[in-house]
C-alpha cells in the first residue's frame, strides 16, 4: 500500500440528538489518527449555520483538530457571510471551504441580491478578510449545472487566481475520470493541490444512488462487485474495503499524495481503511 501524504476527514452537522452522539463517537475514532485537517459541511442555503459553527470550535478546542468550516454565497448578504467569517477568524479557525451552495429543496441557483455572486468574489473577500487557507471544491466529472469540464476548469483557474490554495473534489468512484482531471490541470499548467475525494461506505446503493443524482459515474465493474451482497453486510463490508484500498492506492500511485474522505459521520469503516493507509 502506498502511504498518503496527507488525509483528510469531512464531517456534518447533526440534526438531532441521536446524529449528534454518533457523530462526536465518530470523531473519538478517528481523532487518533491525527488528519491534516477535518471539514464541517454547511447545509443547502446556509440552513446549519449555527451547527456547523458550534462543530468547528469543538473539533478546534476540544479534539485539537486542525477544521475547516464550510462557507457558501446562497441565501445570505454579504454582512451575513462576513459576520460568520469575523467569527470563525476571532475563534482561531483559519481555513474556510469556499463553495456556492445549494438552494435549499435543491431549487435552481439564484444568488442573494446583495451576497456574493459566485464563489470567485467569495475566495476574493476571505483573501481580503485575512483568510488565507481557502480549500474549493473541483469536478472530475462535470459540475451537474455546468456547461461543460472546460468550464469547470476556467472556474478553477478563477478561484485559484483569487486566492484558493487546494481543491477538494466531488467523491469519484471512477479511478480513470480523477487521472483524466489530473491531466488537464497539468496540460493546463493550472497549479493548485488537488486532494480526490474518497466516499467508503458500505451502504453502496445509497452511494450509488447519490452518485446518479451529482453526476458521478460508477463504473460497472464496481457494480459488479456488490451484485448480490445486498443482504449480507459481512461480504459488503469485505468488498467495500477493499474497493476503497484499491482505489486509494490507485490514485497515490498515481502521483495524488493525499485522500479526503467523506466519512458520513460514520467511524467504524473509515477507521478501517485509515488503520490500511497508515500501516
Amino acid at each position: 500500500m502506498t502511504p498518503a501524504t496527507s488525509f483528510s476527514f469531512e464531517f456534518f452537522p447533526p440534526k438531532t440528538d441521536a446524529a449528534e452522539q454518533a457523530l462526536w463517537q465518530s470523531v473519538s475514532v478517528l481523532a487518533p489518527f491525527r488528519p491534516d485537517f477535518v471539514s464541517v459541511t454547511y447545509g443547502a442555503g446556509g440552513t446549519t449555520r449555527a451547527r456547523t459553527h458550534d462543530c468547528v470550535t469543538r473539533l478546534e478546542n476540544e479534539f485539537g483538530l486542525k477544521t475547516a468550516a464550510h462557507l457558501t454565497c446562497v441565501s445570505a448578504s454579504k454582512e451575513d457571510v462576513n459576520k460568520v467569517v469575523d467569527d470563525y477568524i476571532a475563534s482561531g479557525i483559519d481555513h474556510i471551504v469556499a463553495l456556492r451552495g445549494d438552494m435549499p429543496d435543491f431549487a435552481p441557483y439564484e444568488p442573494h441580491p446583495e451576497g456574493y455572486q459566485s464563489t470567485v468574489e467569495l475566495v476574493a473577500a476571505l483573501r481580503a478578510r485575512g483568510v488565507s487557507n481557502i480549500s474549493v471544491s473541483a469536478y472530475p466529472e462535470k459540475h451537474p449545472d455546468s456547461p461543460s469540464i472546460e468550464h469547470d476548469l476556467a472556474l478553477l483557474r478563477a478561484k485559484a487566481e483569487a486566492g484558493a490554495t487546494r481543491a477538494i473534489t466531488q467523491f469519484c468512484f471512477d479511478d480513470a475520470a480523477l487521472l483524466r482531471f489530473r491531466d488537464q490541470l497539468d496540460a493546463e499548467k493550472l497549479a493548485i493541490d488537488v486532494l480526490p475525494g474518497i466516499m467508503p461506505t458500505t451502504n453502496f446503493v445509497g452511494a450509488f444512488r447519490m452518485a446518479e443524482k451529482c453526476g458521478a459515474h460508477v463504473p460497472d465493474h464496481l457494480r459488479a462487485r456488490f451484485e448480490g451482497l445486498e443482504e449480507d453486510l459481512v461480504a459488503r463490508r469485505d468488498v467495500a474495503l477493499a474497493v476503497a484500498l484499491e482505489q486509494c492506492d490507485r490514485l497515490l500511485r498515481a502521483g495524488f499524495h493525499g485522500i479526503h474522505i467523506y466519512t458520513l459521520n460514520q467511524a467504524e469503516f473509515a477507521s478501517q481503511l485509515m488503520t490500511e493507509l497508515k500501516g
